[in-house]
Formats: C-alpha cells, sequence, structure tokens
C-alpha cells in the first residue's frame, strides 16, 4: 500500500505532512484508541492480513523476547505487548514515523514492555522467541527476502515466526522459498488461509 502521491509506507523519512488521527480499533481481546497518521502502512485501520495473523496465531507465552518486524503504526506489537505484559517485545520499522507513531501509542496505552528501533539499533546478540510480521511485500522480492533472513536468522533455537501474506501477492512462491532457505534446520508451514491471505509459521529448529 502506498501513500498519497506515491509515497510509499517504507520510505524511511516520509516526506508529506505528519497528519494524524485517533482511531478505534481491538486489539488482543481489548477496544482501544490509538494515533495513526499519514506516511505509514494502513493508517485507518488495522489491516485485513494483520487481522487475520492475529486472529490465527497461536497463544503467546506469558514470557520471552518478542518482534513485530515492519510494525507500522504498532498494531502487532501493541497486541503482544497487552497480551503478554511479563515480556519483551521489540517493535521494529525503517520508517521513522512509524516508529514514533508505535512509541507514542505504546506510552498512550500505558504498555512499559514494547521497545521500539530502527533495524539497525536491535542489538545483535537479540534472539527472539516470537516473532510476528506483515512483512512489507512491496519493497520488492531481493529485499523482501533479505529482511526476512535477518530476522529469521534471530530466532532463538525454540522461537517461531508468523508471517501473514496475500495470496495475489505472492504468499505460494514465499512459502516455497522459505521452505528452501530454512526448511533443513525449521519446519515451514502454511497453517492458515483466510480472506485471501495465508499465514505461513517457521518453527523451532529441528
Amino acid at each position: 500500500m502506498s501513500e498519497s502521491g506515491g509515497e510509499q509506507y517504507f520510505t524511511e523519512q516520509p516526506s508529506s505532512d505528519d497528519r494524524r488521527r485517533v482511531i478505534s480499533v481491538r486489539l488482543a481481546g481489548r477496544d482501544v484508541e490509538v494515533e495513526t497518521g499519514s506516511g505509514v502502512f494502513s493508517p485507518e485501520h488495522v489491516d485485513q492480513g494483520t487481522q487475520v495473523l492475529m486472529n490465527e496465531c497461536a497463544d503467546l507465552p506469558e514470557t520471552g523476547t518478542f518482534l513485530d518486524v515492519g510494525c507500522g503504526w504498532g498494531p502487532l506489537a501493541l497486541a503482544m505487548a497487552m497480551a503478554s505484559p511479563q515480556a519483551t517485545v521489540w517493535a521494529v520499522d525503517v520508517n521513522e514515523r512509524s516508529r514514533t507513531l508505535t512509541a507514542d501509542n505504546a506510552r498512550r496505552l500505558g504498555l512499559t514492555n514494547i521497545t521500539v528501533a530502527a533495524p539497525d539499533d536491535v542489538p545483535p546478540g537479540t534472539l527472539f522467541d516470537v516473532i510476528w510480521s506483515n512483512p512489507p511485500i512491496r519493497v520488492g522480492k531481493v529485499a523482501l527476502h533479505e529482511i526476512l533472513d535477518t530476522w529469521l536468522g534471530r530466532l532463538a533455537p525454540g522461537g517461531e515466526a508468523w508471517l501473514v501474506v496475500a495470496k495475489h501477492l505472492g504468499a505460494p512462491s514465499l512459502l516455497n522459498w522459505l521452505r528452501e532457505q530454512w526448511g533443513h534446520a525449521r519446519p515451514v508451514e502454511r497453517v492458515a488461509q483466510s480472506r485471501g491471505f495465508h499465514v505461513i509459521t517457521v518453527g523451532p529448529s529441528r
């Protein structure tokens, strides 16, 4: 999804005016108000892919280190932090405005267990027990594969990643690539299909 004027949500520093709005959404079984803005992914609502992912994901552990890759204004990170208040949740995005909105929304909801960061600012030794991502498919296949390789390589041995991808944007081919790239080390499965989206898991080390 691109913003007005053709600007992409994965732009590091959006040039559009920062037009903010407050919207009502349902996260982790709660109705809450959050702030969104121009120049970020899905500013008007929780997009369908993210909804599918949250509906299909297995119950989160009570504790651990979690990651939202491509956090946007923060729906996945906020939901994880609300569901598992004793966990540490990292929210990562290249888009500076997305990071600001996620941090602001964490404060708005009183969530103290979210750390918002640019990708290069996550300490190299950090491993993740859970990764949730509605990845930025529109960055292109090469860049997408690089993003996924980077973060899947930082799954803890017992960790699991959950990804949601639209079928018409290449979910079947991405599943095949993930199996080729990671299937020798971790089980890779399509675990759900809903509303035109596929949910793919990369499971604990074999």
